[in-house]
């Protein structure tokens, strides 16, 4: 995984708990997704009063690697990271930190496809956001 630049804090909520005690596997993906929109945000690629049918953007594929479980009321924060951007798709690497130790408690990649969901179809990333993305993320950390 790469150097993270940007890091969104989540709450773990009762709700996301699973019969076991710990947080459902299948929330990490939701803490994944808040985490994008909060990037997508930071770098104004996308603004709270956008309708979700003009993010465009859609989930292709995604792979979580689960290191060790989430708790309830632990004080966690997921990291995003546009690792590769090609002409329609955009590769993100992302990880689950627990922010006390630093330790990674999951790691993902997930492959998403910029598109145009009036036309249905996929569409290439808009040269915009290739700057600002790039920019982001190759300029040097202070």
């Amino acid at each position: 995984m790469s150097q993270f630049r940007f890091y969104h804090p989540i709450e773990v909520r009762y709700g996301d708990l699973d019969p076991q005690g710990h947080v459902n596997n299948a929330k990490h993906l939701t803490y994944f997704e808040q985490a994008r929109i909060a990037y997508l945000l930071e770098l104004r690629l996308f603004t709270k009063d956008q309708s979700f049918m003009e993010i465009g953007v859609i989930l292709a594929d995604v792979h979580i690697t689960y290191l060790e479980p989430v708790y309830f009321g632990q004080n966690i924060k997921v990291g995003v990271h546009i690792a590769e951007l090609r002409n329609k798709s955009m590769t993100w690497e992302q990880n689950i930190l627990d922010v006390e130790s630093g330790k990674e408690i999951a790691k993902g990649e997930v492959i998403m496809v910029t598109y145009d969901y009036r036309a249905e179809k996929t569409i290439p990333i808009p040269q915009e956001w290739r700057e600002k993305i790039t920019q982001f993320e190759t300029s040097v950390v202070e």
